[in-house]
C-alpha cells in the first residue's frame, strides 16, 4: 500500500523505462488549471500529464472536479487560469472543435450517438465523405472505412449498416470509442465509459482501452469503477475538492489505497 506524504506525486508510469530517443513530451498537459464559478472553485491549480500510450485514471468522489477537468481538456469549458499544452505547445481551446483539430476526442457517458442512424453514419457524423458537384454521400467508402476501424480495434458488430439503436450498450459504447479513435490522433478522453454497462461489457470496453493505448494514443479514463481503473491505468490521479491530492503508479498502490485517497483518509497517515 502506498505511503501518504500529503499530496503525493509520482513520475508518469514507464517514464524511467523509455528507451533513448523515445518521446518525453506529454501529448496533453494541464498546468495549474483553475476553474471558478463565482466564489466556488471547481478546480484549483490542477496539473495533469498524458504521455504517448499511457492510460491515466482520474478519480474522485462526486463533486471532486472530474467532469469539469474533462470539459476543460476538450474545450467545452475554459479555465479561469492556468494553461493547456499539446505536444509541448501552449494552446487555447475555445470550443470542442478546437481540441478535435488537435487530435483530442472525448466520449461521454451519454455517448452522443444518433440511435436511428447506422453504425457507419454515426462514425462519420459531421465528417461525412461526399462525392461530385452535388456532394452526394459516399456511403460505400464510409462503410468500408468504418469496417476497417472496427476491425482494427477488435470490435465485433455484425454490420456497420445496422441501426445503432439496436445494438447493446457495450456495442454502442464501442462505436463511440471507435469514432473517437478514428478522428483523434493524440488523446482519448473517456468520461465514465462503463457506468451503465454489465460486467462482461465493461470488460470488453477495458480491452478496447488497452488496444487504443497500444497505438500510442494517450487515454484519460474518468471512472468510479476502482478495480477497473487499477487494472487498466498506468497512473491514477486523485481529485479531492478540486485539487490533485495524489498521483499514483499502478504498481505502487492498490484499490484500497486509492479509495483512501478519494475519501481523504490517506491525508492523515503522515
Amino acid at each position: 500500500m502506498a505511503a501518504a506524504v500529503g499530496s503525493r506525486t509520482c513520475a508518469p508510469a514507464g517514464a524511467a523505462e523509455r528507451p533513448p530517443g523515445a518521446a518525453t513530451v506529454p501529448l496533453l498537459e494541464a498546468r495549474g488549471v483553475t476553474r471558478r464559478y463565482g466564489n466556488v472553485a471547481a478546480l484549483s491549480g490542477v496539473d495533469l500529464q498524458v504521455m504517448p500510450g499511457e492510460v491515466v485514471g482520474v478519480v474522485g468522489d462526486n463533486g471532486a472536479g472530474k467532469s469539469t477537468l474533462v470539459k476543460i481538456l476538450c474545450g467545452a469549458v475554459q479555465p479561469s487560469s492556468g494553461e493547456l499544452l499539446v505536444n509541448g505547445e501552449p494552446v487555447t481551446f475555445r470550443s470542442p472543435k478546437d481540441s478535435r483539430q488537435r487530435g483530442i476526442e472525448v466520449v461521454y457517458q451519454d455517448l452522443a450517438l444518433a440511435t436511428e442512424l447506422s453504425v457507419a453514419d454515426n462514425i462519420f457524423l459531421g465528417r461525412e465523405h461526399r462525392n461530385g458537384l452535388l456532394r452526394v454521400l459516399d456511403r460505400a467508402r464510409m462503410a468500408r472505412e468504418a469496417e476497417e476501424a472496427l476491425k482494427s480495434l477488435a470490435i465485433e458488430i455484425h454490420s456497420v449498416k445496422a441501426r445503432t439503436g439496436l445494438l447493446s450498450g457495450g456495442q454502442r459504447q464501442a462505436v463511440a470509442v471507435a469514432r473517437a479513435v478514428l478522428w483523434g490522433s493524440n488523446v482519448l478522453l473517456l468520461d465514465e465509459p462503463t457506468a451503465a454497462l454489465a460486467v462482461m461489457e465493461s470488460e470488453k470496453i477495458g480491452q478496447l482501452v488497452s488496444e487504443v493505448a497500444k497505438r500510442q494514443v494517450g487515454v484519460v479514463l474518468v471512472s468510479h469503477n476502482m478495480p477497473q481503473v487499477h487494472a487498466l491505468c498506468d497512473r491514477i490521479v486523485v481529485l479531492l475538492r478540486g485539487r490533485v491530492v495524489a498521483d499514483l503508479r499502478r504498481d505502487e498502490t492498490d484499490v484500497q489505497d486509492i479509495v483512501m485517497w478519494i475519501t481523504g483518509a490517506a491525508l492523515s497517515r503522515n
